[in-house]
């Protein structure tokens, strides 16, 4: 019931500091047992239904995508929220300042972002000591990886592969971000002509982890929606040639389709919230008919509430993620949007 208020007073600043306060916030109740206990009591869903995707048993199917907490500083207390999974990222080997700001803008009428970070971060190191010791119960912990800005594309399977590495030991799966629209060229490892070799790689990479581990490391790649069909379907059939383990659909568009004419709508970036949501929902449908049960897929993009994870799910995704949705709706979403789903998908 605050929360309303809340938004409205992190709204009137600018939106990237709004979001670090709102995450330090966050990350301070989770450190702080009885605060941590306090907020699960109120939001967790206790009769939630899991699942199991990837090898993993998720404790229910809405998780946080990668990009609200990039270096892993408030997982911890977001867990306390209800998710069945925490997926933080985007991770590069070595810390980048990402692009310059202002680099996030708000569309409040449409629900939605534009967003051109860059994969700013501290890198895998300083990520990685704030993933280890104690784990929250009742979540999964999803890293998303991705290249540094001034590795070759040439080069990038070595990226990965670190990364792999590094988070490996640390995570229940990892995700390859190969899709994000902010890294100049990052988009074209979608092609076969990179992505077989940048995916044979981390294949061969995961086979070795798994053998030194001693246990499954599911590995799943995020794809773009503004892939033609055509283009689609080679990236889905590369991946499941080489075996990893499924697919995220989908990152953010560089279309403007809904927010035509919002003196936002002419930034550079990627799209996401509300007005993603149909599109994101159409490449899952394909790659899912394409797929034709071949592997998982964690459907995202534009999830504003209960009705866009029902239609994710009937679409053919085994989970979903949130992201803008939660910035909008708060802290009570993932509750509200499980209790939809317990009983049978009511929205109303």
């Amino acid at each position: 019931m605050l929360y309303p208020l809340t938004r409205s007073l992190l709204f009137r600043l600018e939106p990237e500091l709004a979001h670090a306060l709102a995450l330090k916030a966050i990350a301070r109740a989770g450190a702080i047992p009885p605060l941590r206990a306090a907020l699960a009591a109120q939001y967790s869903v206790r009769d939630a239904e899991p699942v199991e995707a990837f090898g993993i048993r998720f404790p229910n199917r809405v998780g946080l995508a990668a990009g609200y907490d990039k270096d892993g500083e408030g997982w911890r207390g977001l867990a306390a929220l209800g998710f069945g999974h925490i997926e933080v990222g985007t991770v590069t080997p070595e810390p980048q300042p990402g692009n310059p700001r202002p680099r996030v803008f708000r569309l409040p009428e449409k629900r939605s972002l534009i967003n051109r970070m860059g994969f700013p971060g501290r890198g895998a190191q300083w990520v990685s000591k704030r993933l280890g010791g104690s784990r929250p119960g009742g979540v999964s912990l999803g890293v998303n990886i991705g290249k540094q800005k001034t590795t070759p594309l040439e080069a990038a399977v070595e990226d990965y592969t670190v990364l792999m590495d590094v988070f490996a030991p640390l995570a229940d799966y990892l995700a390859i971000n190969i899709s994000s629209p902010n890294t100049p060229g990052l988009r074209q490892l979608q092609e076969r002509h990179f992505l077989s070799g940048l995916l044979g790689g981390a294949a061969a990479r995961k086979e070795v982890l798994e053998h030194d581990l001693g246990r499954r490391v599911p590995v799943l790649v995020k794809l773009a929606p503004d892939l033609e069909p055509d283009q689609l379907k080679t990236a889905v059939d590369v991946i499941v040639e080489s075996g990893l383990d499924g697919i995220i659909a989908t990152n953010t568009t560089i279309g403007r389709a809904g927010v035509d004419g919002h003196p936002a709508a002419s930034e550079d970036g990627g799209l996401s919230g509300a007005a993603l949501s149909e599109l994101s929902t159409e490449i899952l449908a394909a790659i899912c008919e394409h797929l034709g049960g071949a592997l998982p897929v964690i459907g995202v993009g534009g999830v504003m509430g209960a009705k866009e994870a029902q239609e994710k799910l009937d679409t053919g995704a085994t989970l979903v993620q949130v992201f803008t949705g939660l910035i909008y709706a708060g802290p009570g979403m993932v509750k509200e949007i499980l209790g939809d789903l317990r009983d049978g998908g009511d929205t109303g």
